[in-house]
């Protein structure tokens, strides 16, 4: 978790985001928005809402009432206390790729479908990892596994090589219920689970102007149970949003806002997260450009609105359009995360392994991350400013023409200069073969698959969610 000790950075004036605010009302009364649920319909329409059909017409009066019901922040709860983290305020709380069809195979080098095994690594590297949070969730499709316990199966996996914060399935009720049901069994009964966000989903907006019926009823189950929801829009500029940037905060912010909504008439005061996954469309390619500098903006935008409403907000992590893990994966993944998070975001998924603008996940792309990821966190933690850090006395120890090299200053604080885990920092020799990033990112992904150890598991839950899947089955 980074904690963030640097200032937000705003690419909108306050009275921008209020216009942004008072279209996006404007929308909601004039075209409304579709539920494709009629139980989602009949909770709008019993609180005061005008529905027609499918269409609700929600009143600014609504979603300015049931906005200040969403928490600003909230804690989430793993099996190891150690691993808990703090969603809002100054934390950016980080989860790994999510949903990519297809992996980087590391021996070839080529894409491919992804699998259970695939999972299973993905899943290690998150456990290995000093700075990724977030277990669970889809983060590759495994194929292999049969849709109807595919979801089980994820959670499990989780559950099993981690003791981090799970991902539960957003896949319509029954499988929401599941991702609950399988939590009750982790922490010992629904109670606990309904007192202590365990699980964060998340919950796509169908743009434009859209909620799919599955992605409804998982909604509404997780706030029943008080498990957090990550509300997220993927608008794509000129294709399913207008094509400006602005234009595309106004629908972006109207789908999120109606959703948090719907949350909120269900459990006031159910956690949730106002994400994007927005970006836009280079149609000259057709294809998104999510590692562009027109996608970081909308990020801003994205945390800037979040902040306006004081409800924690989520964006896109270690973005890239890149096919392989090479410069282009790298700056732009660096532009995109360090961007995100220095505008405020409290959730940061596919904050390591993404390549091909989330098609695709990558071992090696996960280290690289990863490496990102700890330098992103020294950065926020800002300078410390104190009598010892300002060093008087030192300087003038030292005085005029000395070195600092075997000063009691530089022997008590050498050791906080953050040490990389895969960047090189050797000189130059003509007679040494030079480094290979993404070779020494392979290595070291081998060795940690070889060498990990998962933490202890009790047998006796780890039976009862295996019991639990072959019910499924």
């Amino acid at each position: 978790m980074i904690v963030r000790n640097l200032g937000p950075l705003d690419v909108l004036s306050p009275a921008e985001i209020n216009k942004i605010h008072e279209i996006s009302l404007e929308v909601l009364q004039k075209e409304g928005i579709k539920f494709h649920h009629e139980e989602a319909c009949e909770v709008f329409k019993k609180n005061g809402a005008r529905v027609e059909g499918k269409r609700v017409y929600i009143p600014p009066e609504m979603i300015e009432k049931e906005l200040k019901n969403a928490p600003a922040t909230f804690d989430m709860h793993s099996r190891n206390p150690e691993r808990q983290v703090t969603v809002g305020g100054k934390h950016t709380v980080l989860a790994p790729g999510y949903g990519s069809p297809f992996v980087m195979d590391m021996e070839t080098g080529k894409r491919r479908g992804s699998n259970y095994q695939d999972y299973v690594d993905f899943t290690k590297l998150v456990g290995n990892s000093a700075n990724i949070d977030v277990a669970g969730g889809v983060l590759v499709e495994p194929d292999d596994v049969p849709d109807e316990i595919r979801h089980a199966k994820m959670i499990y996996t989780g559950a099993k090589y981690t003791d981090k914060v799970l991902m539960g399935s957003a896949m319509g009720s029954k499988k929401a219920q599941d991702s609950v049901d399988m939590a009750a069994i982790l922490y010992g009964g629904l109670d606990y689970v309904q007192n202590h966000p365990v699980l964060v989903s998340l919950i796509n907006t169908n743009s434009p102007l859209q909620f799919d019926g599955r992605m409804t009823d998982a909604l509404m189950v997780y706030a029943r149970y008080n498990q957090p929801t990550i509300v997220s829009s993927l608008s794509m500029t000129g294709t399913t949003a207008p094509f400006t940037i602005a234009a595309a905060l106004v629908q972006q912010n109207t789908e999120i806002i109606a959703g948090i909504t719907l949350a909120q008439l269900v459990n006031p005061g159910a956690p949730v997260i106002y994400g994007s996954a927005s970006s836009v469309v280079d149609l000259k390619t057709g294809n998104l450009a999510i590692g562009s500098p027109e996608t970081a903006k909308m990020f801003g935008g994205t945390a800037q609105l979040a902040r306006f409403y004081e409800i924690p907000s989520r964006g896109g992590g270690c973005l890239t359009d890149a096919l392989i893990p090479d410069a282009q994966s790298g700056y732009e993944s660096m532009m995109i995360f360090l961007t995100g998070v220095s505008s405020g975001f409290n959730f940061m998924l596919h904050s390591a392994g993404l390549l091909e603008n989330y098609m695709t996940m990558c071992l090696e792309k996960f280290i690289l991350d990863d490496e990102i990821c700890g330098m992103a966190r020294e950065y926020c933690a800002g300078i410390a400013v104190d009598e010892d850090y300002l060093g008087l006395d030192t300087i003038l120890e030292v005085g005029s023409g000395g070195h600092f090299l075997s000063t009691d200053h530089t022997y008590r604080h050498m050791r906080e200069l953050r040490q990389p885990h895969i960047s090189e920092r050797e000189r130059y020799m003509s007679n040494a073969p030079l480094p290979d990033i993404v070779g020494r990112a392979r290595e070291q992904c081998k060795k940690i698959l070889e060498e990990y150890e998962a933490p202890e598991l009790d047998p006796g839950i780890e039976k009862d969610l295996l019991d639990f899947m072959e019910k499924m089955e």
